[in-house]
């Protein structure tokens, strides 16, 4: 059985009811509950960004689970985990100058400050259609067209699974980027579970460089709670300098509330998850095929997303959310477009029984016309640096008035 290290750690102090002379100021006394357990780097509980004790055991884990050089921990989301990618992918490239990034163009505002933080260069990869601002459906020709016609990138970013719950070809275009010589980082923020589906459709496994995922959006962890993955071929650099570049991102004190919970993901997943994750999966897909039987238009999405295209059911995805709302439903997004569920293994049969009674009393309307009908591509001429752009003077202008 796979062990908990921080945990137990962490249990056996809170349980020792010393008195603290130690940060944090609640000094283990509880207010929400949880502080008995909310401790600092104290003697044993070993240093994050220099892990050798307790954390790094715990990592350990997690990188025999995942299949990677190593998997480093991250209390700060997915978010300090592609600061570090770029950081590492751009810092130890051969370059003459000003770094530059080619990355398809629905990259999370996460991945537009760790360029404006470290002032890099972006080329953006552009599908043929727009459909969503959320989404971009990259192929590995794009890819390919993007690396012969222009200048050779420091590195290809990509996102997937996107906000939608599509799915972009990573093994094809990790082969394009193999042959160019270029990394693949990739977002996989949405897709931790990938990993457990059989066979593992993890972007690791098929071929990136780097990823991030953040463990707390489809797995049993803390908010915050995130990894930042390693491949084996990657070059050595990448894993040897990880840590530091973690750290030149990061808070100096990190959640052990989060620490802990990424330490006992370890032994959820070693537990039979994979088997958890195929039973929820199927009734997903049960569930999916009786909101269709009822005129819903549900995308064909990742496993663990429920998207409903709610402009053909005759509603914007925001009136949708409403009545899901005004009958204790809480979805995960919704806008003019899309209503769109996060489901995991956590979620019971009466979550689903609940969702299709009220998504049934809906009553189906004449369509409306979609978003995607109404936008061409948006390519905008850059015109400054995405550094001169977050950190510049701005001024709020009416949209009448916007270009």
């Amino acid at each position: 059985m796979m062990k908990t290290p921080i945990f137990d750690f962490v249990k056996k102090y809170a349980e020792k009811d010393p008195v603290r002379f130690h940060m944090p100021g609640h000094k283990g006394n509880t207010f929400l509950g949880c502080e008995p357990y909310d401790i600092t780097e104290i003697t044993g509980a070993d240093t994050l960004y220099s892990a050798d004790g307790i954390i790094a055991e715990s990592e350990n884990n997690a990188t025999r689970l995942f299949d990677t050089a190593h998997t480093f921990y991250s209390a700060e989301g997915s978010t300090l985990a592609i600061k570090a990618m770029l950081a590492l992918a751009t810092a130890y490239a051969d370059k003459a100058e000003k770094p530059l990034v080619l990355a398809a163009r629905n990259a999370h505002k996460s991945f537009i400050y760790a360029c404006a933080l470290l002032d890099l260069r972006v080329e953006w990869l552009y599908p043929e259609k727009f459909e969503h601002l959320c989404t971009s459906k990259i192929s590995a020709e794009d890819v390919e067209r993007a690396l012969k016609n222009g200048e050779k990138p420091t590195a290809l970013y990509i996102t997937t699974p996107d906000y939608l719950g599509n799915i972009t070809d990573v093994s094809r275009i990790s082969k394009v980027c193999k042959s160019y010589g270029i990394p693949l980082l990739v977002d996989n923020a949405h897709g931790a579970y990938l990993r457990f589906l059989t066979p593992s459709q993890h972007p690791i496994t098929l071929g990136a460089d780097m990823c991030c995922d953040s463990a707390h959006k489809t797995l049993p962890v803390l908010t915050g709670g995130a990894y930042l993955h390693i491949s084996k071929h990657a070059p050595e650099v990448y894993l040897s300098e990880a840590r530091n570049m973690l750290s030149v991102f990061s808070s100096t004190s990190p959640s052990y509330l989060i620490l802990q919970s990424l330490d006992l993901c370890n032994k959820y997943l070693s537990d039979g998850y994979s088997s958890k994750l195929f039973e929820t999966v199927r009734k997903i897909d049960e569930v999916k095929n009786e909101l269709s039987s009822l005129g819903y238009t549900v995308m064909n999405t990742e496993p663990l997303k429920i998207v409903i295209n709610a402009l053909e059911y005759g509603y914007t995805g925001c009136e949708v959310a409403d009545i899901l709302q005004n009958n204790g439903i809480e979805p995960e997004f919704f806008d003019g477009e899309f209503t769109v569920l996060m489901v995991t293994p956590e979620n019971n049969g009466e979550d689903f029984n609940r969702l299709i009674q009220v998504l049934r009393s809906i009553p189906k309307q004449t369509p409306l016309k979609t978003q995607s009908e109404k936008q061409p591509t948006l390519r905008g001429e850059q015109s400054i640096s995405i550094r001169e752009a977050i950190f510049g003077r701005c001024e709020t202008v009416l949209v009448k008035d916007a270009l």
